[in-house]
Order: structure tokens, then C-alpha cells, then sequence
């Protein structure tokens, strides 16, 4: 496939914030050396945050500083503020990400702060870090529906990617963070975006709460977009959609990628072994399809030989 799809996982991050069931700072490290292992390139390993908002979170500069570092993948961290800059840049990381929301409700409930007061933050942190010499992606929440205020208008999705380049962001992950999505919405809001931002700058993240997030990926892949942010077994949800799946898994976009002649130097044994091992530590099952069908097919061929 031209201009082959590239995973963003961030599992370590995204999905692990919002799991009930504390994670270890050694289980945390296992999982994100495992995915290293994979070639992935570009791991999402943690948030500098308050751990008063997020305990998940609390040991990130630990976790960076127990990770076997592979050539080739890059290490990223969100950073919401200043003194989170501080931290990030003292753990040696390699991308720092910053998000914002389409939504004025979604962001005071989030970060207790307004669109415009969050890009004031913002545009320090991001001053900050590219003269440090890292580079900043952006994260765009509730692009596709707001939980509290319902549709987004698409024009406002449009204005606040451009004003997060505009920030100095390479890249801007446009987020479907309640898992509302549907291909003819990715259409609509992908069609608007590239009138005015080239394909290469947009990455879209989805989660598949209502089981679309690999049709959304094929309808973005049929406008050009390349990028696509997934979590390994599908680990994630959002706290504003409760019950709601987590991620887009891992294993489930990368299967349908290779499947399309894309993305074949990422190990998908690797993800799943990562996933898998993890997973007695989360006290549920991982969401993820494929890993589900990997495990019930092992089973059946167990069960069948003499």
C-alpha cells in the first residue's frame, strides 16, 4: 500500500489511565518492552499529570527510567502544563503531546479549564518544548460528539486543529473519544479537514464502543489519512461513556493493515504477547477481536489433537 498506515500506540497511556485495577511500575515496563519488541514506532508510555486525578499515572518518570529503550521507536508522553513539561523532559522523552477539546463542557469537566484558557497553557508548553528540541503532537477529544453537549460542529473541529498546528504540533490525532463515530461522520469530518490541513498532519484515534472503529479506519484509508492511534487488546474507555469498550485494539487494526499488504514490519505476535501477558493483571478479559478469535482458535486445536 503507497504511504503505508502507521499504528500510534498508546495503550500504555490511554488505556492503562483508565483501568479500575492499579498496575504494577514493573508490570507497566514489562508491557511497554514487549511492545518495543514489536517495532512499533511510536509508543504513547505515559502522562505526566497530577496523580491526584490520575493514580494510573503517578510513577511515569519510573516507568521511563525502566524501559529498554529500542532504536527506531519513539517514547511519548501527554503533557498538560509547564511543571509536566519539567518532568518529561528530566525523563528523556521523545515526543510530548498535549490535548485539547472540541467541546467547552468536555473541557472543564476534563481539565477544568475553557478551550481558550487550555491553548493559553498550551501554547507555553509547546514554546517550551520545541526550543528544548522535542517535538509536540496534539490531541483533539470529542471531535466526533461531545457526551454532554452532543454534536460537534465540523467547522469548529477544522479551526481547532489548525489553531494546535498553529501551536507548533507536527501532527494532530483527531479524537473520537466516546466511540460515536460512524464512516459517513469520518467522511464529513476527514473531507472538511484536508480541504485546509495536508493528509500528513492529521492522525485520527478512535474507539470502537459501538464496534465501528475499523470501518471508520477504511473509510479514512480511502481519503488518504495514514496515521491512526490504537491501544494493544483493546485497553482504554473513556470515564464519560461508562460500560463503553476501550480503544481501538491494537492487534485488530494492525491484522486488517497486514491483511492489505500494509504495515508488515510490526510484529503482531509481539502485540498480542504483550497484551496477553498483561492481561491477569487487569481482571478482565481483553476487549480486543482478534485476540478473543487467537485464543478460542488455540483452544479448539488443543482440544482437537488426540
Amino acid at each position: 500500500m503507497e504511504n503505508t498506515p502507521v499504528p500510534i500506540e498508546v495503550g500504555p497511556r490511554d488505556g492503562l489511565q483508565n483501568e479500575a485495577a492499579q498496575i504494577s511500575t514493573a508490570d507497566k515496563i514489562a508491557f511497554i518492552d514487549r511492545l518495543s519488541a514489536a517495532r512499533l514506532p511510536v509508543i504513547e508510555v505515559t502522562a505526566f499529570v497530577s496523580p491526584k486525578w490520575i493514580p494510573q499515572m503517578a510513577d511515569a518518570a519510573e516507568v521511563l527510567a525502566g524501559i529498554a529503550r529500542r532504536p527506531g521507536t519513539r517514547y511519548m508522553a501527554l503533557v498538560p502544563n509547564p511543571k509536566g513539561l519539567e518532568r518529561a523532559l528530566a525523563a528523556r522523552i521523545d515526543i510530548a503531546a498535549i490535548f485539547a477539546a472540541t467541546s467547552e463542557t468536555f473541557s472543564q469537566r476534563n481539565i477544568n479549564q475553557s478551550i481558550d484558557a487550555s491553548f493559553e497553557t498550551y501554547a507555553g508548553v509547546a514554546r517550551d518544548a520545541l526550543a528544548a528540541g522535542l517535538p509536540v503532537r496534539g490531541y483533539l477529544s470529542t471531535a466526533f460528539g461531545c457526551p454532554f453537549e452532543g454534536e460537534v460542529p465540523v467547522d469548529r473541529v477544522v479551526a481547532l486543529s489548525t489553531r494546535l498546528l498553529d501551536l507548533g504540533c507536527y501532527e494532530v490525532a483527531v479524537s473520537d473519544t466516546i466511540g460515536i463515530a460512524h464512516p459517513g461522520q469520518v467522511r464529513a469530518v476527514v473531507g472538511a479537514l484536508i480541504k485546509v490541513i495536508p493528509r500528513d498532519l492529521i492522525a485520527l484515534h478512535f474507539h470502537d464502543t459501538r464496534g465501528t472503529a475499523l470501518a471508520n479506519v477504511l473509510a479514512a484509508l480511502e481519503l488518504g489519512i495514514r496515521t491512526f492511534d490504537a491501544s494493544a487488546g483493546g485497553l482504554g474507555g473513556c470515564p464519560y461513556a461508562p460500560g463503553a469498550s476501550g480503544n481501538l485494539a491494537t492487534e485488530d487494526l494492525l491484522y486488517m493493515l497486514q491483511g492489505l499488504g500494509a504495515a508488515r514490519d510490526i510484529d503482531l505476535d509481539a502485540i498480542y504477547a504483550a497484551s496477553t501477558a498483561l492481561e491477569p493483571r487487569l481482571g478482565h478479559p481483553l476487549p480486543s477481536r482478534y485476540v478473543q478469535a487467537r485464543r478460542a482458535t488455540a483452544t479448539r486445536q488443543s482440544a482437537a489433537r488426540p
